[in-house]
């Protein structure tokens, strides 16, 4: 009998893999590779990127599991507030001087600063809900953030825009992967003052590119981690959970004293067959957004314009931003390294619209798109283009969200949740969950330890 037996190796599963490595483990993935949605890979001095690309900076889980695996991360230096539209980019600037310096109608530019008046009042409230309060516990603080403007949609926050301001307002509010419709008031202004860099911010890069995290750990787990594992049933039994999978076609089943599930929700919500009504019922109502984005290696040997920007935001494209994954090297090297590296990124309604789009035709959407943005002949350098999807990416917090925190965070006595749906800083949050999965797993394999029979010793005079 195994300790522990983790479904999923995506980041959360990694991370309660990390913390239970002196246990006895098993860690199935029904993918060929691990890491989720932390998708890159090394060319040369720069690197390629598909999935997450920022995380979070001291005091924070990401910041423990990068210190205890020893992988560096360095705030990213180049800018994170450009933008292109209507043919005008503005490269630095405070946001709120962008309706006055971008092509648009008298109309758009009111509407820009209504809303935007709305968004940072929000934002000024959301600062405040989501600052740390002596005593409380992490669960109580994310519930807090969860119930703010839980009611309404963004889209029901903000009014009805003319077309320019309200692509404004989408391009930000929707790289949570829900649109404006979708998501809650709260969740859209919070994502503002993660964007404004309010609280708890998302500004760190993984030097050498995300997977270097993901494959590190997986490269200290070894064997535990099977992977083309595809879990189908997890069931309780009286002291243990059975866990049954398919792997190279053949059916199997394993037993644990705990489990940790580190799945999307939906994927939860169907294997855990015997869950507690109302927890499989919450995880049934946890809503996904579409990813598709596109990584790009370019070849280029002289300096470029974009070259002390690391996030251009891209209303009225194919994909609401486009990210220098070569801002790390460009802000450590002392001469102009020739190459670079692009990613562009299309969620929600960008995402549904390139889903059924062959790879070839994303790559050409997304490079029309990013060399109009980019200019200066950045087509012509492109060297190597690869494009990924993902259905069901990133969980958006949508109306009502708030009521289903707690359940969720109930969990059962042997299988425990892990993942980015449980709160609300995705690569952030998949971290901790997986950390505080692993710590009651723990916990109740050190109890039963302690229960075991112990024959003591035979003294005879």
């Amino acid at each position: 009998m195994k300790d522990v037996v983790i479904v999923g190796a995506g980041l959360a599963g990694l991370s309660a893999g990390w913390r239970l490595r002196h246990w006895d483990t098993l860690l199935l993935e029904a993918d060929g590779r691990v890491g989720g949605r932390i998708r890159s890979e090394r060319r040369g001095d720069y690197w390629l990127n598909w999935g997450g690309h920022v995380f979070a900076g001291a005091g924070s889980s990401t910041d423990a599991l990068l210190s205890e695996v020893g992988v560096s991360a360095v705030e990213i230096p180049g800018s994170l507030q450009a933008l292109s539209m209507n043919g005008k980019f503005i490269r630095k600037g405070h946001i709120a001087t962008y309706p006055f310096r971008i092509p648009m109608s008298l109309s758009s530019r009111i509407d820009t600063l209504r809303g935007g008046m709305k968004v940072v009042g929000g934002v000024a409230k959301y600062t405040r809900v989501v600052r740390k309060r002596a005593g409380e516990s992490g669960a109580m603080r994310q519930q807090r953030i969860y119930d703010f403007h839980n009611e309404e949609s963004f889209q029901d926050y903000i009014g009805d825009l003319s077309e320019d301001a309200a692509a404004l307002f989408k391009t930000t509010v929707t790289r949570s992967a829900g649109d404006m419709d979708q998501i809650s008031a709260g969740a859209g202004i919070g994502y503002f003052s993660l964007v404004l860099g309010f609280g708890q911010g998302l500004n760190r890069g993984i030097v050498g590119g995300p997977s270097t995290l993901t494959e590190t750990i997986a490269a200290s787990l070894g064997n535990r981690i099977q992977l083309g594992a595809a879990v189908h049933e997890v069931v309780h039994k009286k002291n243990s959970v059975i866990v049954r999978y398919t792997q190279g076609g053949v059916d199997r089943e394993v037993e644990a004293r705990a489990v940790v599930l580190a799945t999307t929700a939906d994927v939860s919500h169907r294997i855990g067959v015997d869950l507690p009504e109302d927890l499989r019922g919450a995880l049934g109502q946890i809503k996904y957004g579409p990813h598709v984005s596109t990584a790009f290696l370019t070849n280029e040997t002289s300096a470029r314009p974009w070259d002390d920007i690391y996030a251009i935001a891209a209303p009225k494209r194919s994909f609401a931003i486009a990210l220098n994954q070569a801002s790390i090297v460009r802000g450590t090297e002392s001469v102009r390294k020739p190459g670079g590296s692009f990613m562009t990124f299309s969620p929600a309604g960008l995402g549904r619209a390139l889903l059924e789009k062959s790879d070839e035709d994303v790559i050409q959407t997304h490079l029309a798109d990013l060399d109009q943005v980019l200019g200066h002949g950045f087509a012509d350098s492109v060297v190597e283009a690869k494009a990924a999807r993902w259905e069901v990416a990133s969980p958006y917090c949508f109306p009502g969200r708030a009521k289903l925190q707690s359940t969720l965070m109930r969990g059962t006595n042997r299988v425990f949740l892990a993942g980015d749906f449980l709160g609300t800083l995705y690569t952030e949050s998949s971290i901790t969950s997986g950390f505080s999965a692993a710590q009651e797993a723990a916990s109740l394999l050190a109890t039963q330890r302690q229960a075991r029979p112990n024959p003591g010793i035979s003294i005879v005079a």
